[in-house]
């Protein structure tokens, strides 16, 4: 006997609101209260009502889905903001499109949106590393669409949601500052990403404020490999460095990596993104929390109930093993012949 597909009907009644109520919560939620939303996303969980998707696009319906435009799923970071977005807006009845484009540019990202348009999608989440010139552009050319941006400048004329870098590097700077550490490596993520960039600055702002100077930078890819390859690097140009900043935790593994086979393990590292794997690291990585989950939640809630534009997450930093007091150098010549070594197997 096949089983009976639940109606709207149907939630209605177990949710104890009009028929005209639940076409609300699922084409124009922002005009219905959030206790009503949550009374009729209850009903059609234990009803499993699935929406007619076909049926909504041949009326001309807003469907009842968000979009997201995310940077590559491969890493950490875009990877969970993606899960938490769309377990938050699943709780909502929400359903989630993800596009992932190849560049960041303004043909491929009006596209995008185009494409959302076409599926009567009219919010959409854009986690890319964007200037502010081309956000603002894609707000003014797509006024029908509810823009949210995560990686943007946080002056950007448009509707954002972004963690506070500068309270998290700071407290990374202080941190290693108070352990007598006084010759920094910066390794920052590439130079045309927004948090990367807001990571370096605020890295050197920290160390200017406690009256330090001595920092070399190096940029990477996020990826650990890059991390390995650029601690070589910057230990070649400077063998007494005592501490490396880092700008996230998939970068860190290559430089704890790389300290590894240069038996420079009294080196201090930090992190960023306080992954679930880092306090598995050798040693557990000393990192700055984004709390990603919170984000998504946030980020679901903006595009149902728009509020204030420019919204700023909390940090924290967590300290494990990966950062110590400074120690004593290993002689000058001695680190010398250790990186050369491991430069020529690179």
């Amino acid at each position: 006997m096949s089983r009976h597909s639940a109606t709207l009907d149907d939630v209605a009644r177990l949710a104890g609101v009009s028929l005209q109520t639940v076409s609300r919560v699922l084409n124009s939620p922002h005009k219905v209260a959030a206790r009503t939303q949550d009374a009729v996303h209850q009903a059609m969980r234990e009803l499993h009502y699935v929406p007619n998707r076909s049926a909504q696009l041949l009326a001309g319906k807003v469907l009842p889905a968000i979009g997201l435009i995310s940077a590559s799923l491969t890493f950490h970071a875009p990877s969970q903001i993606a899960a938490s977005v769309k377990k938050h807006a699943q709780g909502r009845g929400l359903d989630v499109v993800i596009v992932m484009p190849d560049k960041a540019d303004h043909p491929t990202l009006q596209a995008a949106l185009t494409e959302c348009r076409a599926q009567n999608i009219r919010s959409v989440i854009i986690n890319l590393p964007l200037e502010s010139q081309l956000a603002e552009q894609l707000v003014r050319e797509n006024a029908d669409i509810h823009c949210l941006f995560l990686d943007i400048p946080p002056e950007s004329e448009v509707t954002s949601l972004l963690f506070d870098h500068r309270s998290g590097c700071r407290a990374v700077i202080d941190h290693l500052w108070a352990l007598g550490h006084r010759e920094f490596g910066f390794l920052a993520g590439p130079e045309s990403a927004i948090s990367a960039r807001l990571r370096l600055h605020a890295w050197r702002d920290a160390l200017h404020r406690n009256g330090g100077h001595q920092a070399i930078t190096a940029f990477g890819d996020w990826s650990a490999s890059s991390g390995f390859t650029r601690t070589v690097e910057m230990l070649a140009k400077q063998p007494t460095l005592s501490a490396m900043v880092v700008a996230n935790d998939q970068m860190a593994l290559g430089v704890l990596s790389a300290l590894a086979h240069l038996h420079r393990r009294e080196i201090s590292v930090t992190g960023y993104d306080d992954t679930p794997d880092s306090q598995y690291f050798q040693p557990a990585l000393t990192t700055v929390a984004q709390d990603f989950d919170l984000l998504g939640e946030r980020a679901v809630a903006c595009l149902t109930s728009p509020g204030q534009r420019h919204t700023l997450l909390p940090t924290r930093l967590v300290v494990r093993q990966s950062s110590a007091p400074k120690a004593n150098p290993t002689p000058h010549d001695a680190l010398i012949e250790q990186i050369k070594a491991l430069a020529a197997q690179l």
